[in-house]
């Protein structure tokens, strides 16, 4: 895993209509994450862990807009975030958020920057086995 885009978020004010609206507009199923205001999207068909199970299908989340998540955030995936980090400053962009668990790390870390143009990316990496 190293670059591939594999989630998205979408911010939303009120968190319950945008499910809603997406889960009427386009069929995507919606699995709200307990103790936050955020909630997991599946675009397609997922296996028991909830990962796409067809090439190309992207899934994402729903957050309350705020902070990082003020407009739609593509998320690049990576093996280290701490190294992605570096080599991101040594091309001009700008660590916004650095490496964070996600609750207890059981679900992963993420991070979050702006790029050369100004907009602002996620990154994830995945919990180690």
């Amino acid at each position: 895993m190293g670059g591939e885009v594999g989630h998205f978020e979408i911010p939303a004010d009120d968190t319950a209509r945008a499910r809603k609206f997406y889960a009427a507009a386009f069929g995507w199923k919606m699995t709200e994450v307990p103790g936050m205001d955020y909630t997991m999207v599946s675009t397609g068909a997922v296996d028991d862990q909830g990962m796409p199970k067809e090439p190309g299908v992207v899934g994402g989340g729903i957050g309350k807009r705020g902070g990082h998540l003020s407009h739609p955030v593509l998320t690049v995936m990576v093996d280290e975030i701490d190294d992605a980090e570096k080599v991101i400053e040594k091309h001009g962009g700008k660590i916004l958020a650095r490496k964070k668990p996600i609750g207890d790390g059981s679900m992963g870390w993420t991070g979050y920057f702006k790029d050369s143009e100004g907009n602002v990316v996620g990154l994830y990496q995945w919990p180690k086995a």
